[in-house]
């Protein structure tokens, strides 16, 4: 078990994500950098898909009750142990009683801490993770949470290197051609994948908006509500694009104009305020 000292912004639980529940208006949830957690818990011999702590920017400090090994990835940040700086990227013992600390990102905006065994707290509908648009799953976490660990794997990975995920600068997204690009200007679709734009403070797990040129309509009036997947590139009535995460609404009646590449959705995930985006077009848009 451990329990929880200080959460400085949004700390989650995140495993591989609630699937196969879009019909009853159930998200996802999940890792939105999908590749770290699964690092994550390679460092620490856990399955793939176990829970993960999620850590947004700010930083986090864990007491642990009992033994556990620890490694650090995503967004990197300086780690502790005990006050004593211990490396990212890597497996960490951590002794009972040892206090293990997070410190803001460097770059980039979620890190993922994995402890051996996973975090066992209940599944909801096959998932342990967060979801903060439906409330599905634990609360977001605050000092004085405990959380019981599952029973640790029998090995330990080591990993030669470990790549650090980007989150500065600019970022090149793929998309493809969503269900109503027609509803654009070809113009406005040349547009997308040609202007460059910028992430805005207003984004959280839900989504990212972005600022820069506006995409004209070919079609006037709005949709009936209709299905919405992770990385729906959707622009609302002010014509600028909004990225759909892991926590997205299930439904939505804005036209969806591009769909990002699944691969390439942790280069939002992991994009800061004032970012750059050029999305790049995949084949068939």
């Amino acid at each position: 078990m451990i329990e929880i000292l200080a959460a400085a912004g949004l700390v989650t639980v995140q495993d591989a994500g609630r699937t196969g529940h879009a019909h009853l208006g159930v998200p996802r949830a999940g890792a939105l950098d999908a590749p770290a957690l699964r690092l994550a818990n390679r460092l620490v011999g856990n399955p793939p898909e176990a829970a993960a702590l999620e850590i947004t920017a700010a930083g986090l400090a864990v007491r642990a009750r009992t033994a556990v090994t620890a490694a650090l990835t995503g967004a990197p940040a300086g780690l502790t142990r005990d006050g004593r700086p211990v490396p990212y990227g890597a497996p960490v013992p951590v002794p009972a009683g040892a206090v293990l600390a997070v410190g803001p990102a460097r770059y980039g905006l979620r890190s993922y801490l994995a402890l051996a065994g996973g975090v066992a707290v209940p599944p909801v509908l096959g998932s342990r993770s967060t979801d903060t648009l439906s409330g599905l799953g634990p609360a977001p976490l605050r000092p004085g949470d405990l959380l019981p660990l599952g029973p640790a794997g029998p090995w330990v990975s080591t990993v030669d290197f470990v790549p650090a995920t980007a989150g500065a600068g600019t970022v090149r997204p793929r998309v493809r051609a969503g269900p109503r690009a027609h509803w654009f200007t070809p113009a406005a679709r040349r547009l997308l994948v040609r202007a460059a734009y910028t992430v805005t403070p207003v984004g959280n797990r839900v989504g990212v908006r972005l600022a820069g040129p506006v995409l004209d309509r070919a079609v006037p009036g709005e949709l009936p509500s209709e299905p919405l997947v992770c990385g729906a590139v959707q622009v609302p009535g002010g014509g600028t694009p909004l990225v759909f995460l892991a926590d997205h609404p299930t439904t939505g009646g804005y036209p969806v104009i591009a769909v990002l590449h699944p691969d390439d959705l942790p280069l939002l995930a992991q994009a800061v305020p004032g970012t750059t985006v050029r999305f790049r077009p995949a084949p068939g848009y």
